[in-house]
């Protein structure tokens, strides 16, 4: 902040130091997603392979670009079993469509570092416009040297959208699985060109 006398006037690029071109680390990042089960549970699963790319604009955050490629057999629920109807043909199909994948079309600031991020989602053979709510968790420089930014996100979609559509009726009424999944995101995103420490 600026001070002129009784005026408080904000910093106009205050995150202008994160400007950048960043890689996720996918091992300290998590790609995650619920979904209730049997109208009465949330299961929880991770992706455990995948990358992406952060373009971050520090000065114009809007001018900010994300691009992320997620391996649909790596989803791992907790158990085998489940692990291998989800990523089977009644679900992500994982044998014909090993990716899915996501890129921004525009960023929004919705103020206190927080972004609404615009995008396509594409899933199998289609691909959807999704919005993710993201906030700016923190940047620091790392024990080794390294210059990372931190970002926590969620999404909500419906997973019928893109035909993930199986499901079994359940005798008191209701479904097995619901259509609606909730996406997580939590991660660490490296600078790929480091800069001098200040």
């Amino acid at each position: 902040m600026l001070s002129r006398g009784e005026i408080t006037v904000p910093d106009l690029a205050p995150h202008e130091k994160l400007t950048g071109l960043y890689t996720i680390d996918p091992v300290h990042s998590t790609i995650g997603l619920s979904v209730r089960h049997a109208m009465i549970t949330n299961v929880r699963a991770e992706f455990t392979a995948f990358e992406g790319l952060l373009k971050l604009d520090g000065r114009r955050p809007t001018r900010s670009e994300a691009y992320l490629s997620v391996q649909t057999g790596s989803l791992e629920t907790g158990s085998p079993e489940r692990d291998a109807h989800v990523t089977g043909p009644d679900f992500l199909d994982s044998a014909s469509f090993p990716l899915m994948s996501f890129r921004s079309t525009e960023v929004r600031d919705a103020g206190d570092d927080r972004f609404r991020m615009a995008g396509h989602l594409r899933i199998k053979d289609l691909e959807l416009p999704v919005d993710i709510d993201l906030e700016l968790v923190g940047a620091s420089r790392d024990p080794d040297g390294l210059d990372r930014v931190g970002f926590e996100g969620t999404a909500t979609l419906r997973r019928s959208d893109w035909g993930l559509d199986w499901n079994s009726a359940l005798a008191g009424g209701g479904v097995l699985i619901s259509d609606k999944v909730k996406l997580t995101l939590d991660v660490s995103a490296v600078r790929l060109e480091q800069t001098d420490a200040a």
